[in-house]
């Protein structure tokens, strides 16, 4: 059979498109890139180009400018201390607080913090100046001998920077009514920036110069200038500015010297300072107002107050102490006059006869205290009652401070319109009421009440002996508030521990760092009283602070453990 033939390829079908070969892809490189894509490119070049030389005109004309600032070391940031081997100067540093006129048309050195800085015009920039209490005007002039970079250059430093400052003191033409040195002011010579602030700060410090709302009032949204109230939150969130504030300083400078009266005055009196333990075995006060730390493998308490130990001293004979210390209470009580660490200012001493022998000296020692502030810190309390509103405070004279009895109080209240028990104590409105009619019918806001009912004293009171539902305590109070709280002490262990075991609950008195407490009185102890008083709560009352936070650097309340 003869093989079969190939058959010819078929030849293509004609259809109406004509197919175009495929362009390779080296020829499209070979062409290169489009003319709009080359014309983008140069000038994309050309303003590089342009920018490059720009910077370096701007450059060249800045250290030309540099190179001709006659006064290119009389300004500019210091190294910060301690990066740097620094020689020390060997200029003395003045405080502006010691400025006087006999000081004008000399040139100073001084650090300060920069309120706020302007820049007036390209010859002129103003800065204002503080020190604590103290602020003053400093002026920048472009001269022969000051450059026009250092005015803007000063004129820009941010608000609460440090500077170091070398000045001519000068007497202005009128006296600055922006600053508290109005006859005085500073022609810089040289400004330094020892600590630069940043631009944007979390609240202003003038902020913290605007009063804050009082106790139940209604809280303002805005004050006259339409600037939002800054909440206390706010305040106490950022306190290290907020401390800054010039009314704060006055604050603390006055709580300072309460603290400073009342040491002078006891060891005048022939008191011992002394120091006692703030963690101990058990609570010091009945009640749960206590707070529980862990001790290795016991339990501890923070003290709520020294009063146990303070009572062993005397047995210890040292018949006269006093202390000034933190005093701890665990109560959730979140209202304008409560913190759950205070500074307590404490004080227990042996008497003669009678414990109202401890009475008048803790009146005596309450006046010259109240005395001292007027005398001594007039100013720092003018300060903050600029900003707090309150009358002045009325004291009696030595001698003549009202001690009323609690039954006598009561009295006062019910003829007011005011429904109490006699057998219960006080409340806050009630204190505060019994203050106003304190005030009408005696003309003080200081008085005493006395022979409180036994029922709601602590264990370690001693009861009245001519009436055994009383006791031989008292409060002592300012504008209507309790300030201070003391008592003649039980000083016999046996009748100590039936006080303890009569209380509901009962104190237990064998009970961990109870029981040598108890003790301490089975080896003889002489008849004492003391007190303690809240330093807080004097300051605020005596200024007229709307919260007891205001009077404490970084407050401690139920919510608050920062900063």
């Amino acid at each position: 059979m003869a093989p079969q033939e190939e058959k010819p390829a078929a030849a293509p079908v004609a259809t109406n498109e004509q197919t175009l070969p495929e362009r390779p892809k080296e020829e499209d490189a070979a062409k290169g890139p489009s003319k709009s894509a080359l014309k983008k490119a140069a000038k994309e070049k050309e303003k590089a180009e342009k920018a490059a030389k720009r910077k370096a005109e701007e450059e060249k004309q800045k250290q030309q400018q540099e190179a001709n600032d006659i006064s290119k070391d009389d300004y500019g940031d210091l190294p910060m201390l301690g990066s740097e081997v620094v020689k020390p100067s060997g200029l003395k540093r003045v405080h502006l607080h010691n400025l006087t006129e006999q000081e004008a048309d000399q040139t100073i050195v001084f650090r300060a913090t920069v309120h706020n800085a302007r820049v007036q015009s390209a010859k002129l920039a103003f800065l204002v100046l503080g020190q604590r209490l103290q602020t003053i005007q400093a002026v920048v002039a472009a001269s022969e001998t000051l450059s026009r970079q250092m005015v803007k250059w000063a004129g820009g430093i941010n608000a609460e920077s440090t500077v170091l400052v070398h000045g001519l003191v000068k007497k202005p033409l009128e006296p600055v009514k922006s600053t508290t040195i109005s006859n005085l002011e500073i022609h810089i010579r040289k400004i330094y920036t020892i600590a630069k602030a940043e631009p944007q700060l979390p609240m202003q410090v003038e902020d913290a110069e605007r009063p804050l709302p009082a106790e139940g009032a209604e809280a303002q949204q805005q004050e006259d200038d339409g600037r939002p109230i800054v909440k206390l939150d706010t305040r106490l969130n950022n306190r290290t500015i907020d401390l800054r504030g010039m009314h704060n300083q006055a604050i603390f400078t006055i709580k300072d010297g309460v603290c400073a009266l009342f040491s002078e005055y006891l060891r005048d009196h022939g008191f011992v300072g002394v120091q006692t333990p703030k963690l101990i075995g058990g609570a010091s006060e009945s009640g749960a107002s206590v707070f529980e730390v862990k001790y290795f493998n016991q339990k501890a308490f923070l003290a709520q107050s020294p009063q146990l130990h303070k009572q062993m001293l005397i047995a210890s004979r040292f018949e006269k102490v006093f202390e000034i210390c933190p005093v701890f209470r665990a109560e959730n009580s979140n209202t304008a006059r409560h913190l759950t660490e205070f500074t307590g200012l404490d004080l227990e001493t042996t008497f003669e006869e009678d414990y109202h022998e401890v009475v008048e000296l803790l009146e005596n020692l309450l006046l010259h205290i109240f005395k001292g502030l007027k005398a001594k810190y007039a100013r720092e309390t003018a300060l903050v009652r600029s900003i707090y509103h309150v009358d002045e405070f009325k004291l009696p004279e030595a001698g003549q401070v009202p001690r009323l009895s609690f039954a006598e109080g009561v009295k006062m209240l019910r003829e007011a319109g005011v429904d109490v028990n006699e057998n219960d104590d006080l409340s806050t409105p009630d204190e505060k009421f019994l203050g106003k009619l304190v005030l009408e019918k005696y003309g003080t806001d200081f008085y005493v009440l006395d022979q409180f009912p036994l029922g709601v004293r602590p264990f370690y009171t001693m009861p009245s002996p001519q009436d055994p539902t009383k006791s031989n305590s008292y409060d002592f109070f300012m504008r209507g508030q309790e300030i201070l709280s003391g008592a003649q002490r039980v000083h016999d262990a046996e009748f100590l521990k039936k006080r303890m075991l009569a209380l509901d609950p009962p104190v237990n008195p064998e009970g961990p760092g109870i029981k040598e407490y108890v003790d301490s009185f089975r080896y003889g102890c002489p008849p004492h009283a003391g007190a303690g008083m809240g330093l807080e709560r004097i300051v605020m009352l005596w200024l007229g602070l709307p919260n007891i936070r205001l009077a404490q650097l970084f407050p401690r309340d139920p919510n608050r453990l920062a900063p």
